[in-house]
């Protein structure tokens, strides 16, 4: 490929970002394409990294803010890849409670980066659960100004990808095709599950082929977008665990991540995602919860007694209140038998999004790159 492609794959917290960007760097690769992968957040020390460096793929990771806020980090990100990695397509993720991506990601790449990359339509992955829960009238517990973050996303997508697929039945993700359809005309609508790869080459077909990229943008009110990201904490944090018998690091795994759905669900605190990674070797455990207790899923085991654990939480509380929790529940899943050295600790609640660039309107046909 003589320019490289910049796929851009967003979507609100828990849909299937990262699971949809490992499955498509493994099937990129069966081809014999380069592949790059750019993660993104407020704050370093990211269980999405860590993830997708076990596809051997190279991977960029833009922390402390947003790829809309920072730009340059974003351009830096994918010099890199493209450059030194020699990557023919970028997949790039942004963060999950991000929105306006068309009018500061998509047109500004297109009109300042003409020759050196080409842009995908921008794809919007959809959590089906979350999705019905808003569709009818219940927010599913999001803050007002989430949900608003969330219908945003869908309102400026190219192409809307309902994840998680094989959850569903052929009626109803024909439903909510349909549905998505009609809401959303100015978007294509696909399905995927990325846990058995259903339906990612025919997204990868479209995004790899496509240049309607950015055709439209999304009015978006920033005093609502920006309460909908402050109602979140953010906490990042990575330990290294010793002991001096071996563990059943998938059981401490559960163990912890039970405990801490559990005392969410109690509180009634909507959980945007939990994400959990730990790492010997290259063993591999991973978990990560979506909502209540039910979502909860952990993959992967391995003994031994040590390892390093990353865990991300964005849950809707005050950032004090979520260290406390994540806190007394490592302290308590640990206990006498686990020592946990903290290695990085960061707990934050984003602050308001100042774009770099913003488009007011979608630039012309004839200065879209690779045109």
């Amino acid at each position: 490929m003589n320019v490289p492609r910049i796929i851009f794959v967003g979507g609100f917290l828990g849909a299937g970002k990262t699971t949809l960007m490992f499955e498509a760097a493994k099937q990129l690769a069966t081809k014999g394409v380069r592949a790059g992968l750019i993660t993104n957040d407020q704050a370093p020390e990211l269980v999405d990294t860590v993830l997708l460096k076990k596809t051997g793929t190279a991977v960029t990771e833009v922390s402390g803010s947003c790829f809309c806020c920072n730009f340059q980090g974003l351009v830096n990100a994918i010099g890199h890849l493209t450059q030194g990695a020699k990557a023919d397509i970028v997949l790039a993720e942004p963060v999950g409670s991000c929105t306006d991506l068309s009018a500061t990601l998509v047109q500004p790449l297109m009109d300042n980066k003409g020759g050196h990359v080409t842009v995908a339509p921008l794809t919007v992955l959809v959590d089906p659960m979350r999705l019905e829960g808003i569709r009818k009238g219940n927010s599913t517990g999001l803050h007002d100004s989430s949900t608003y973050i969330f219908r945003k996303q869908l309102e400026e997508a190219d192409i809307i990808l309902i994840s998680k697929a094989d959850t569903l039945s052929h009626e109803k993700i024909s439903d909510l095709g349909v549905r998505l359809a009609s809401s959303y005309p100015k978007a294509e609508v696909l399905a995927v599950s990325a846990r058995n790869g259903l339906g990612v080459e025919t997204w990868l077909e479209a995004v790899m082929t496509t240049s309607r990229a950015g055709t439209h943008l999304a009015d978006v009110d920033y005093d609502i977008y920006a309460e909908g990201e402050a109602v979140l904490g953010w906490l990042n944090a990575t330990y290294q665990l010793k002991s001096t018998a071996s563990i059943d690091w998938k059981a401490f795994a559960e163990k912890l991540m039970g405990a801490l759905s559990e005392h969410f669900d109690s509180m009634a605190a909507e959980v945007g995602h939990v994400k959990l990674a730990l790492c010997s070797g290259d063993s591999l455990i991973t978990a990560n919860l979506v909502g209540t207790r039910d979502t909860l899923e952990a993959h992967s085991s391995f003994r031994g007694e040590s390892a390093k654990l990353t865990l991300n939480a964005r849950v809707q509380m005050s950032p004090l209140a979520l260290e406390n929790i994540i806190r007394e529940h490592m302290q308590s899943t640990c206990g006498s038998i686990i020592q946990a050295e903290p290695i990085a600790w960061r707990c934050l609640s984003p602050g308001r999004p100042t774009p770099t660039y913003r488009y007011s309107a979608a630039i012309p046909v004839a200065k879209r790159v690779g045109l």
